[in-house]
């Protein structure tokens, strides 16, 4: 038996190998205790697997949300006592009545079956199943559409963190998803893709207990290592793409373009809504009298530094005056009176056939991603409880993976449930364009953390107008000003012709609109070295003030305001300016241990305290740590495409020691598990001055610039400061409005190290 299992084990090991990072689904034997027809497995000391099977059938295949058990076995022991088998970690100890059988509708007289007991705040806590987790933090939802204010709060779904200090993975085949679908096995593969697979006990219990207490960065931590990793989107992701529910022709298209280029608008992506095809909701033949040469559009396009998406309906199958209709019939062997090849991805020849024929066809026209926008039915007719959102998702990402080597696969997507994060990019759905609903989002977007999922794109400024209310210049301005610290930089609406999504046109107004897209490109670096840090730790770009205060109270209750990556602490001013003043409020708390500097008053705040704050519109409210570093992009970046050796490092005001690793990579390729480079960037402070060191780059990728061209900008200087490298004095600028002093470094080798000493 003991050499079967080893034999099952190795052959499962080595077909996980084959996804893009090495997932192994089979626990090593040393960390899986089998009691009857229980199974535990010890993953971590804070996570055990809790498996039930009257059949003692135990699944060893990935799941949708769980990819990988092979971690390194930590230190517990077991023991069978009076009846009951004790598990115990450092921080766990499980009790599990010998032959009891476990039941996910028990309640605390389950207690007496199994319980897992742990400590939090040193005060003893006390799991057992059907235990509600009401103090969950909360993940995510499927969709807002139609969110008018907080109304979507209600139908979040239960994330990975809880105050209570525990919560449950649940991935037993008939627990239902937020959508009402269920989670399945991966078996077998099409053409390379791991494919869906029938439960090997459809009655199972199949839970995952995480005991982490408030270590909620740690939670995250380990939930990516049995999960799978936050995939890296490309660089050019992060810039401003611009989107429209309207049926543009092809010279409209260029219009836009041409607009955003006359107006110095940095701009990286441009969607083709709906209406690029034929037919209605579904289609797959280019409308020829709105784009007559869609291939030269796209290469219009991309000669003008734009990538192109196009958005994709794909429910109702490919109708007979399709393009590739009649080949497409041909090769799923149906007959000719067949006037509808019908959508089933859940199927091998149709997911084959399908993408051959038509994706591969306008995917070599130059689509450079997909634009998944399911809003029909949520689960297959074909398989019982598939989530039609994940299973798109899992296969159009993982096809782009396997078939477009040269590109770092994403699509942009619902939520389809756990796992989905491997996936990226999000998007969120159609919001009434209200002050209400942008005072939502923060919360909403810092929250999906919870869940791994890191790159929610919200239709800046609103999707939809109740009644013929033209669009308000003002919330716009403020939606873009979020926009800046959301994970995506996106302006989307409906078709309407009283809601204006460029900006440009709104002259009394433009000057803060185009000042929120050019901060977003400075903020360039920063924002790719935190979605870095998101791959290799599991703590998403926009986080939850918890994460880094989980005993304070503040921190829960302040829900329009977040951590944006390590050092900035952002707000969103979500309330139109007072008629007397000119300015609108925003309250601030300002967590102790830190001081802050206030980029948009540019003044120094002490932690600890709250603030009101007033904003005119031209202002926005976030706050770096004092004496922190944030690397910015050259100014007057127009593309994020464009290659630059050219590196700002902003230093915010504030004495001691700050240590800041900048990471680069060649930003387009799937190569960045192990290609990439490092630099180190040390800043001491005191009052009368600083030393910057940069280190010499560690680590190396395909295309790497040898030389860096650097500027240190130190903020809150009352006046002009001296610098020197090597004692050789350095060119210094210092703005009074701004408060900043630039410090232009000469040209030189990544691999020389450099000290500045400043002198204010």
């Amino acid at each position: 038996m003991k050499r079967l299992q080893l034999l099952l084990f190795m052959f499962l090991g080595c077909t996980a190998s084959l996804w893009a990072q090495p997932n192994h689904p089979v626990a090593h034997p040393d960390a899986v205790v089998t009691a009857g027809k229980a199974r535990f497995t010890v993953l971590t000391p804070e996570m055990i697997r809790i498996q039930y099977s009257e059949k003692g059938l135990f699944e060893d295949r990935a799941t949708f949300a769980v990819v990988n058990r092979r971690l390194p076995v930590p230190q517990f022991t077991q023991e069978q006592k009076d009846g009951y088998l004790y598990i115990k970690t450092n921080a766990l100890t499980l009790k599990y009545k010998i032959g009891g059988k476990l039941n996910a509708n028990a309640n605390e007289s389950g207690a007496d079956v199994l319980s897992i007991s742990m400590q939090l705040n040193g005060r003893p806590v006390l799991w057992y199943p059907g235990k509600d987790d009401l103090l969950n933090l909360k993940g995510t939802t499927r969709t807002l559409d139609g969110q008018i204010g907080d109304n979507k709060r209600q139908e979040m779904e239960n994330g990975l963190l809880s105050r209570a200090g525990w919560s449950v993975i649940d991935e037993s085949p008939l627990t239902r998803r937020g959508d009402g679908s269920t989670t399945f096995a991966f078996e077998g593969q099409q053409d390379g893709i791991e494919w869906v697979a029938e439960p090997v006990d459809k009655q199972a219990i199949d839970w995952y207990f995480m005991g982490y207490g408030h270590e909620y960065k740690k939670a995250l931590g380990d939930f990516i290592k049995i999960a799978g990793r936050m995939p890296m989107p490309p660089l050019y992701v992060l810039g401003y793409w611009y989107s429209k529910y309207q049926r543009y022709t092809s010279d409209e298209f260029m219009e836009i373009v041409n607009d955003v280029k006359r107006n110095q608008i940095p701009m990286d992506v441009m969607i083709f809504d709906m209406d690029w095809h034929t037919q209605g909701w579904t289609g797959w033949t280019w409308d020829s009298t709105a784009i007559p040469d869609p291939v030269g559009l796209i290469n219009w396009m991309h000669d003008n530094g734009l990538k192109v998406s196009l958005n994709l309906h794909p429910a109702d199958g490919v109708d007979d005056d399709e393009d590739f209709f009649q080949e497409l019939r041909s090769d799923m062997g149906l007959g000719s009176d067949v006037k509808v090849v019908p959508w089933n991805l859940s199927d091998k020849k149709f997911y084959h056939n399908m993408f051959n024929r038509i994706i591969r066809a306008r995917e070599q026209q130059g689509v450079d991603f997909w634009w998944l926008d399911w809003q029909q039915n949520l689960t297959s007719k074909y398989v019982d409880g598939l989530g039609e959102t994940f299973w798109c998702n899992h296969v159009f990402y993982n096809d782009m993976r396997l078939n477009r080597p040269n590109h770092r696969p994403l699509i942009f997507h619902r939520w389809g449930g756990l796992g989905s994060h491997r996936y990226p990019l999000g998007f969120s759905g159609d919001t009434h364009i209200r002050w209400e609903v942008l005072g939502f989002l923060p919360y909403f977007t810092a929250t999906a953390s919870n869940v791994g999922y890191g790159y929610w794109g919200h239709d800046l400024g609103g999707h939809m107008q109740r009644g013929q209310i033209p669009t308000d210049p003002e919330l716009y301005t403020r939606w873009l000003q979020y926009g800046v610290f959301s994970p995506l930089f996106k302006t989307h609406c409906t078709s309407s012709a009283i809601i204006e999504r460029r900006f440009w046109a709104f002259e009394d107004h433009y000057e803060y609109m185009r000042d929120a897209v050019e901060l977003r490109y400075a903020l360039s670096p920063y924002i790719y070295d935190m979605a870095r840090e998101a791959y290799d730790t599991g703590v998403s770009l926009c986080r939850p003030m918890y994460y880094e205060y989980p005993e304070d109270e503040k921190a829960y209750t302040w829900k329009e305001q977040y951590f944006f990556g390590d050092n900035i602490l952002a707000a969103t001013v979500c309330e139109p300016l007072d008629s007397l003043s000119g300015k609108a409020n925003r309250s601030v708390w300002l967590p102790a241990g830190n001081d802050w500097y206030d980029m948009a008053h540019k003044q120094t705040l002490k932690g600890g305290q709250t603030r009101n704050l007033q904003y005119t519109i031209g202002e926005i409210a976030w706050f770096v740590k004092a004496g922190a570093i944030i690397p910015l992009a050259a100014e007057g970046i127009q593309n994020l495409q464009e290659k630059s050796n050219a590196l700002r490092i902003y230093i915010a005001p504030g004495t001691g020691k700050s240590t800041y690793t900048h990471y680069e990579d060649d930003e387009v390729s799937q190569a960045y598990p192990d290609s990439y480079a490092t630099t180190l960037i040390t800043k001491s402070a005191t009052g009368s001055g600083c030393t910057v060191d940069i280190a010499a780059r560690q680590g190396s990728y395909k295309g790497m610039a040898a030389d860096r061209d650097l500027t240190i900008v130190l903020g809150g200087l009352s006046h002009k400061p001296s610098a020197t490298l090597g004692g050789a004095a350095l060119e210094c600028k210092w703005d009074a409005e701004t408060k900043e002093a630039s410090i232009k470094l000469p040209v030189q080798s990544a691999n020389t190290p450099a000290r500045v000493t400043v002198k204010y």
